[in-house]
């Protein structure tokens, strides 16, 4: 990036009855090192503004204006018109559309170049699967718009975890888990380490699908006969990879201290430990894509929506994230 361009972030509120618009508005406080799009409603976030008691000046995005960054007591928005009126803390299936356009937006707006990162805030995966439309996930709906092959991390100061499936029913896990599969998450994961972090040779543990990674085939046969070859074929490209290891020793210092990232096979394989060393200052990022996307990791937390109580701590890490990606990606 040239010394004339301002870094321009947009961020998407999510689930509109939840903390989404408070964080907006509690961020909005603050000075900021780069410009600040709110891809929603104004309606939206002047009327939560008068719940939470909070002075706000709302302008329509120009995307002509590369010259400043954000400053407080100031909100641009790049207005999305709700559909139903919302009351804090109720969700209602008839805003998905809004939902998942603010979305679209967003994504199409990195790929168009208008924008530098995308940041997600926290949606109803139920609700918006309730509406009607079959959304697994923020990972998911943005690859499908952007193309790539997408790969989940989940990142806090001292680990990352990638991981090799994401929002599968766990009876699925184990035949989505092909070499095809894993070779496309490692490559991804390695080149993303490399020229999105600025890790010149990154080493990653890998995680073994079953109890004791298998227990030489006694527990289970994925790790012989799908995991330990696609680990030696990348091993023989002059990769530093270490698996498969059991999942209940390798979140222990003795292997995470001299670690770049950890590749869990499922969800809730890796991310319980992530999230326990980290929540409220960790960040899930979406590798694999032509964008920049990274996201808060807590949920919408409906029942603080509108008291002033949202935590702002993994909404900044998330920015901070996007902001150095957008950096070191130029």
């Amino acid at each position: 990036m040239s010394s004339q361009h301002i870094t321009r972030i947009a961020f998407t509120p999510g689930e509109p009855a939840g903390i989404g618009p408070d964080l907006c508005l509690q961020l909005a406080q603050q000075d900021l090192p780069y410009q600040l799009i709110i891809i929603g409603s104004a309606d939206l976030l002047r009327q939560r503004a008068l719940e939470l008691n909070l002075a706000i000046k709302i302008k329509a995005f120009n995307p002509e204006d590369h010259a400043t960054t954000h400053a407080a007591g100031n909100l641009t928005v790049f207005n999305v018109d709700l559909i139903k009126p919302v009351i804090c803390g109720k969700t209602n299936r008839l805003n998905s559309p809004y939902v998942l356009k603010t979305l679209s937006t967003a994504t199409q707006g990195c790929i168009d170049g208008l924008f530098d990162a995308m940041v997600t805030g926290p949606v109803d995966k139920g609700i918006i699967n309730d509406a009607g439309f079959a959304f697994s996930g923020h990972t998911e709906f943005i690859a499908e718009i952007t193309g790539g092959y997408p790969v989940m991390m989940l990142a806090t100061p001292g680990l990352r975890v990638a991981l090799a499936t994401t929002h599968l029913p766990l009876k699925d896990i184990s035949a989505a888990i092909t070499p095809e599969c894993l070779n496309s998450v490692i490559s991804i994961l390695e080149h993303d380490l490399r020229t999105r972090f600025k890790i010149p040779k990154p080493k990653i543990l890998v995680c073994g699908l079953n109890p004791h990674a298998g227990e030489k085939g006694h527990l289970g046969t994925e790790e012989i006969t799908v995991i330990t070859p696609v680990i030696n074929t990348f091993k023989q490209q002059g990769l530093d990879i270490v698996g498969p290891l059991p999942a209940d020793t390798l979140f222990t210092p003795k292997y995470l201290d001299t670690a770049d990232a950890v590749l869990a096979m499922y969800h809730d394989q890796g991310l319980p430990v992530l999230k326990y060393q980290g929540f409220g200052n960790a960040v899930n990022i979406t590798l694999g894509l032509p964008i920049i996307r990274t996201s808060v990791d807590h949920g919408t937390a409906l029942d603080l929506a509108g008291t002033g109580k949202a935590n702002l701590g993994s909404l900044l890490f998330a920015l901070k994230t996007a902001l150095i990606m957008t950096s070191q990606s130029s």
